[in-house]
């Protein structure tokens, strides 16, 4: 039986950025709209708009209704804002934030419902699009599709690092007061069963970022003897093997990283920092914990360099892998799940060699 096309809603982000770049740079690439159905949710007179001022080769968008309607090895797009919106380019707008708002509330509606399957998001200047309700698109998605038990979580990707932050978008000063041993707790067992289905591993090992310098060696009183340690602990009650607290410049410093298939972040310069060193131009975000699949490239709408064709497609185009990466990873688990012997054929299928391994036994390697 044929795979079925994975149908992939993308919106246009903030028309006065680089969206529309990374978007016309990525699909030029023929073999894109092979690997998915693209669907983008903009303006195709706005997309003509930033092709001729940035100089691109033509490219044919077929002009949709609904995503229902949406064709195969071509690049699909739905018309959800005024064609006469006005384009400033590299200037934050009202009318900007307008039309990116615009866009993923109707992309939203369509994941909703099952006309796509996943949702790539381009950069939007949320102070314009959310702030006034939401910090972030995770936050937005998550009071959409999630509830007590599917909350969102923010995760770094790239070939090498996945850091979930336990933080977001916030002022550092009001970091310590959701430092608590039930979000701990939470942001562990979300990371962990997403390790689990949306990246097929078993027993995933998490490691966990220090609150303080040195872990808190010396310092009386310490968020890492008195939440960390005890969250991890309860995490560890509840099935998630976690190591730590790791102070965050040891533990990036000498690649311990390596050892582990997940990092927390206890704040979110502590862990976008380091990755965004690390993973250079290759690094995306992804929305964990809710039953739709959410990946965005890493960087912003990029103002200082919009419309003078300089932007780089590969954050953007690496989302799109991820979030089919992801939807197939995703059935492969459910599957898995619904057949105990299958199950445990994929297990031990996966290569690694410390898999059955305890929680003591690995941390002596």
């Amino acid at each position: 039986m044929e795979e079925r096309m994975i149908k992939v809603g993308i919106t246009h982000g903030d028309i006065n950025g680089i969206s529309y770049e990374i978007i016309l740079k990525t699909f030029s690439d023929i073999r894109m709209a092979e690997l998915c159905t693209p669907i983008i949710y903009g303006s195709s007179k706005i997309a003509a708009y930033h092709r001729k001022a940035l100089e691109l080769p033509p490219l044919n968008m077929s002009s949709i209704s609904r995503a229902e309607d949406a064709g195969t090895n071509r690049v699909n797009i739905i018309n959800c804002i005024n064609d006469e919106t006005k384009v400033e380019l590299a200037k934050a707008t009202e009318i900007a934030g307008e039309a990116a708002l615009r866009a993923l509330d109707v992309a939203v509606e369509d994941l909703k419902r099952g006309a796509i399957d996943v949702l790539v998001t381009t950069p939007v200047n949320s102070q314009l699009t959310l702030i006034s309700q939401y910090p972030a698109i995770s936050e937005y998605l998550g009071k959409t599709f999630g509830d007590n038990h599917n909350k969102p979580l923010t995760v770094l990707l790239s070939n090498e690092l996945r850091v979930a932050l336990l933080t977001d978008n916030i002022a550092l000063a009001e970091v310590p007061s959701l430092i608590t041993k039930e979000r701990i707790v939470e942001k562990l067992r979300v990371f962990n069963h997403s390790l689990k289905q949306d990246f097929n591993l078993d027993r995933p090992r998490i490691a966990v970022l220090s609150v303080n310098p040195h872990a808190g060696t010396g310092l009386p009183d310490n968020e890492e003897d008195n939440i960390l340690l005890p969250a991890m602990q309860e995490a560890e009650k509840q099935g998630v093997m976690s190591f730590g607290p790791y102070p965050a410049d040891t533990f990036f410093g000498s690649q311990m990283f390596d050892k582990f298939d997940g990092v927390l972040a206890m704040y979110h310069d502590q862990g976008t920092v380091p990755f965004k060193t690390l993973a250079e131009a290759n690094g995306l975000n992804y929305t964990a914990g809710l039953p739709v699949i959410h990946t965005a490239p890493m960087h912003g709408a990029a103002y200082d360099i919009a419309g003078q064709n300089l932007a780089l497609e590969d954050s953007f185009r690496q989302s799109i892998y991820t979030a089919l990466d992801i939807f197939r990873n995703r059935i492969i688990y459910k599957e898995a799940t619904r057949n105990p012997l299958r199950k445990q054929y994929f297990d031990k299928g996966q290569g690694d060699e410390n898999l059955d391994l305890t929680k003591e036994e690995y941390e002596e390697i």
